[in-house]
């Protein structure tokens, strides 16, 4: 027996197990989150004994008589100041570190009352967030100290939630003290578990599955294999491309180490590991093909029946070969980028239960509930409607959770067994099993005259895009169309091959392919302007995309466009620093490409408020928030009586996948146009409870052209968001600064986006500096704490500042997308920051040989 304090209560356990899963599931306290399961994240941590500790790190032996406080255990006091700072600091997003976050800070506080910025930092250095970039965090610890300390009341600010206000997060409070739902918080009456058995073997023939072992077991309620597919066995994010497994059958070939072989469901999650570990398989084990080089090396074996190449772009404008004869300089050079790892906090996890007679419920975290509905129905042979999906809050996603990873496993295990089942990825089979950020091979010419303006870019792109499609086609798709940079030239040559391999599939994540291409271009936009002779600033001012000029792909920019005004707010910043590096992006909004994209809303008036239904996902940029101000602006209403709904099938129309930042452009002006349904009826002299009950219903799409079109001026995107960034080194390669300004039209919630922007270049600073994904032969070896994630005491000071170009303002108020665009250019920035340090050229990513990493 072993006994300690839990919140001022006296609890006892029989087993020795950790203390995170004595807090979860034998107490039901969820504010302490299970991020990684060892001691990496800081998502668990609690205090023990008035020390900040990692929950999943200790036995309940060892803390016999100790006291815990969770978020929970925090006085009234402290939980009203840590909501208050936290929410209004705009510290939250996805939100699953953030009682962590508070654990540590109430740790510190209570030692040091009065802290500095610096002891700030280092009592967060044990705590990972991967959306904020720590800024705000500090800030919020910041002030919760000051008003502990000096015992004031926690201000009441009254905002009337309209654009430009800084209207706190709507769901700000309940992430920071822990009361949201995330999925691996539910517990269902009567649930089951469920997990995947992996290939052992990145390529391999599955000669025999045998499960009888594994059925014996006590705790084992079935095992499930291929056969027990009733639908489609391929499913995949892209409908026209559906050539995911959900299960490799015998007689197949394994694609990568994350292909599931069965799946084991236990009425015990502690059981699951010995059970799986019963199901034996017999391979005959194959070479794999771990590199494009490999896989389009002739004679090489067709990894899918179509071959080794998912897909081929070739973009050209003008007459490149011309231009580059008669440019005065010329620079060729070979990038190489890694993949890498999405790293948000929380691991993959979906529940399933039966529902009505032949139906299905899902709780899931994922970026579109109607992608999910499509996909399992596939799987299941059944009609959409009959799948009903809700999301929960999510824990970060930025394109990793577009894709099935646990949610149509649970779904297949529910479907046979009539019962609730959890799937939940342990923090090492999320970074095995789900697409990461596509590692590319690019060979870069760029071309410019005597007086530094671009003239040609000539660039051939290789992509991994791994085992599976996933999205490697879209984000090939916008590597290419982005590849020669928001400047005004017209000869372009982009040649892309998405290459399939054995290695972990690649997908979306934050930049969508446009972070690597923009890597190559700005890295070599630097030595031409060192060739003609001036600074990497005004090359880039020279060139810079501006309004009713022709962006490289053919579209005319409109007139909202604003790079220069980003390269100017920037400027004093470059040239006072000794040491410093300068790159600027864009980033398309919406689908395009001549892709339907559509997004729809409901506003209906319920119980006197003003009800906001849509499908899209808040995978931590707030946009529920977004959809707040929206409505209060177009309404004249305060936020107290707008209800923003959380995703569900039944309930919200289809508004999209929450990717290429679409959601702030596409939901924000379906959102609008509803409202407006529902204003006009309120002019008209109709109250809130004369329309209770009213349902008011739009959507927004936007037509665009097909890649390749012949229109001389062809339409890819509704918008484009610009961006310039500087980064400042010290003498010793250190990043002192970090200044940034960005073109996102209107901005809806300045401190919301601000908090994007911060977390954007930390996770391009990573990207730069210090993140990797390494694989031997097709195997991760990679774990949480090695993967280079910043952390608060390496992020550096940043100055944010935020441009408008003139008008723009028809759609979803002018408000662009920011989300992609923030990553975009920090790590060419820092490249071009480095050679001016050094003399040094770095092509490849992570860069070595700085402060940060040094030459292997």
């Amino acid at each position: 027996m072993y006994t300690l304090t839990v919140n001022g209560k006296t609890v006892s356990c029989q087993q020795n197990k950790k203390l995170l899963p004595f807090l979860r599931d034998d107490l039901r306290i969820t504010s302490a989150k299970d991020g990684c399961g060892s001691g990496a994240c800081g998502a668990c941590t609690v205090l023990v004994d008035g020390k900040a500790t990692r929950a999943c790190l200790f036995t309940l032996e060892k803390l016999q008589g100790k006291n815990v406080i969770t978020v929970e255990g925090l006085t009234p006091r402290e939980r009203e100041v840590f909501a208050y700072a936290f929410a209004e600091t705009g510290a939250v997003q996805c939100g699953f570190c953030i009682p962590g976050m508070v654990i540590s800070a109430k740790a510190l506080i209570g030692q040091t009352p009065n802290p500095s910025s610096s002891e700030v930092k280092k009592a967060l250095r044990g705590n990972i967030c991967r959306c904020t970039g720590y800024v705000k965090i500090e800030e919020a610890v910041l002030l919760a100290a000051k008003l502990m300390r000096e015992g004031t009341p926690v201000p009441h600010r009254e905002c009337k939630g309209l654009l430009g206000d800084d209207l706190q997060r709507v769901d700000a409070e309940a992430k920071t003290l822990g009361t949201g739902l995330y999925v691996d918080d539910i517990v269902v009456p009567g649930m089951l578990y469920a997990s995947a058995v992996r290939t052992a073997h990145p390529r391999a023939k599955i000669l025999a599955i045998n499960t009888e072992e594994a059925k014996a077991h006590p705790d084992c309620i079935a095992v499930l294999t291929r056969k027990d597919v009733p639908g489609n066995n391929k499913i995949g994010h892209l409908e026209f491309i559906s050539d995911w497994d959900v299960m490799i059958a015998v007689g197949d070939i394994t694609r990568y180490v994350g292909d599931a072989l069965a799946i084991v469901v236990s009425r015990q999650k502690e059981t699951l590991d010995e059970i799986k570990q019963l199901v034996q398989v017999e391979y005959e084990v194959l070479k794999p093909l771990t590199s494009p080089t490999m896989a389009l090396a002739p004679g090489a074996p067709k990894l899918h029946e179509k071959g080794n190449i998912l897909s081929h772009e070739h973009l050209v404008r003008g007459n490149v070969e011309e231009a580059l004869k008669k440019a005065a300089h010329v620079v060729t050079n070979h990038y190489s980028v890694p993949f890498t790892e999405h790293a948000f906090m929380e691991p993959e996890c979906a529940i399933a239960m039966p529902e009505g007679d032949d139906g299905i419920l899902l709780y899931t975290a994922g970026q579109s509930i109607y992608d999910e509905q499509r996909e399992i129905a596939r799987m299941l042979g059944i009609k959409p409607e009959k799948v009903h999906v809700q999301g929960q809050l999510v824990g970060g996603g930025f394109g990793g959770k577009e894709d099935m990873s646990v949610q149509h496993h649970a779904a297949l295990a529910a479907w046979h067994l009539k019962q609730p089942v959890k799937v939940l990825f342990t923090r090492q089979e999320s970074i095995m099993v789900h697409p990461k950020r596509h590692a590319m091979e690019m060979d870069f010419t760029t071309a410019c005259d005597e007086n530094g303006y671009l003239l040609a870019t000539k660039a051939v792109v290789v992509s991994d895009t791994g085992a599976y499609a996933s999205l490697g086609g879209p984000v090939l798709q916008r590597a290419c169309t982005h590849a020669a940079g928001p400047y005004n030239y017209q000869n372009i040559d982009i040649e892309g091959t998405a290459v399939y391999t054995n290695n972990p599939p690649a997908g979306a994540f934050r930049g969508f392919g446009v972070s690597q291409t923009a890597f190559a271009t700005e890295m070599n936009l630097n030595l031409l302007a060192e060739k003609v002779g001036i600074s990497p600033w005004e090359i880039r001012y020279r060139n810079a995309i501006r309004p009713g000029q022709v962006l490289t792909n053919g579209q005319i920019a409109d007139e909202s466009t604003a790079l220069d005004k980003c390269l100017e707010a920037v400027k004093e910043t470059f040239e006072n620093a000794k040491y410093a590096g300068i790159a600027t992006s864009f980033k398309n909004a919406g689908i395009g490409v001549g892709l339907p994209d559509t997004s729809r809303c409901i506003i209906s008036v319920e119980g006197g408020k003003v009800h906001v239904r849509t499908s899209a996902a808040c995978i931590g940029q707030g946009l529920a928030t977004v959809a707040t101000q929206i409505a209060c602006q177009t309404l004249g209403l305060p936020p107290q009586l707008i209800v923003v709904e959380t995703p569900d099938t039944n309930r919200t129309p289809n508004a999209g996948t929450t990717t290429a930042s679409r959601q702030t452009v596409f939901t924000g002006e379906a959102t609008r146009r509803a409202a407006g349904l529902l204003k006009a009826e309120l002019d008209a002299g109709k109250t809130l409870a004369q329309l209770e009950g009213k349902e008011f219903y739009a959507e927004f799409d936007y037509e665009t052209d097909k890649l390749g079109s012949d229109k001389p001026n062809p339409i890819s995107h509704v918008a484009y968001g610009y961006a310039a960034q500087v980064v400042v080194l010290d003498e010793i390669g250190r990043i002192e600064e970090v200044a940034a300004a960005y073109d996102l039209g209107r901005v809806i919630n300045p401190r919301a986006a601000e908090g994007q922007i911060e977390g954007g270049i930390a996770m391009g600073l990573g990207y730069a500096l210090t993140e990797d994904y390494p694989l031997e032969g097709g195997y991760p070896k990679a774990t949480y704490g090695t993967l280079g994630l910043f952390r608060a005491t390496e992020t550096p000071p940043m100055k944010i500042s935020m441009v408008k170009g003139n008008g723009g303002d028809k759609i979803a108020y002018g408000a662009k997308g920011v989300g992609e665009l923030a990553t975009i250019p920090t790590a060419p920035a820092v490249g071009g920051a480095y050679y001016k340090l050094d003399g040094k050229l770095r092509t490849k990513l992570p860069m070595e040989d700085t402060f940060y990493r040094k030459k292997k």
